[in-house]
């Protein structure tokens, strides 16, 4: 796969072809996510796919209105969401090291991993998806509040961010923004 295909050339689509995306597909996304590295392997996303029209009614009842279309056109919308018990993976995860006693009660320690390593994950998905023929539309225009409880009303996985998957159409893509160049993001020391 060509480099260009993954960052230059891929764009935030806005509205999707009515085409659906398989469970297989879906499991194959995950099933390449999961080896993107985390600090320690804490491994602290969840990815919910929503899919059914009764799951895409109530997250559409959460995003701002600028993104009740994307999300209704997409076969698939994808929460990126947090498990503040991640740690209670970890013997599992890391079974060589404690690390379920290192975060266990120490919500710092937790936010922490979780602000650093679930928008990791997230991203990972965003790459893998595009190396897979899909298209993305990520977005954080959302209520997390309502979100979460409606997803989550446990309050153990807090939403992330959002993000569409289909088969992109075009005529949704908005004009290229710029980005940064080398010297005005960059320094070498």
């Amino acid at each position: 796969m060509d480099i260009r295909t993954l960052f230059e050339d891929a764009r935030t689509f806005n509205a999707f072809e009515k085409r659906p995306i398989p469970e297989v597909v879906l499991r194959d996304l995950y099933g390449h996510v999961k080896w993107g590295p985390t600090a320690a392997n804490t491994c602290p996303a969840r990815f919910v796919f929503v899919t059914s029209d009764e799951a895409k009614a109530k997250l559409g009842s959460c995003v701002n209105p600028g993104n009740v279309d994307k999300v209704a056109s997409a076969p698939v919308t994808v929460i990126i969401a947090g498990d503040t018990r991640f740690y209670d993976e970890m013997p599992k995860l890391f079974p060589s090291r404690d690390y379920k006693s290192v975060f266990a009660g120490k919500d710092a320690l937790i936010a922490d991993m979780l602000a650093r390593n679930v928008p990791l994950q997230g991203a990972y998905m965003i790459i893998a998806a595009r190396a897979m023929g899909l298209d993305c539309g990520p977005m954080s225009g959302f209520d997390a509040d309502k979100l979460n409880a409606a997803f989550f009303p446990d309050g153990r996985w807090k939403a992330n961010f959002i993000c569409a998957l289909g088969y992109g159409r075009e005529d949704s893509l908005f004009p290229r923004n710029p980005r940064l160049e080398f010297d005005e993001a960059c320094r070498i020391e």
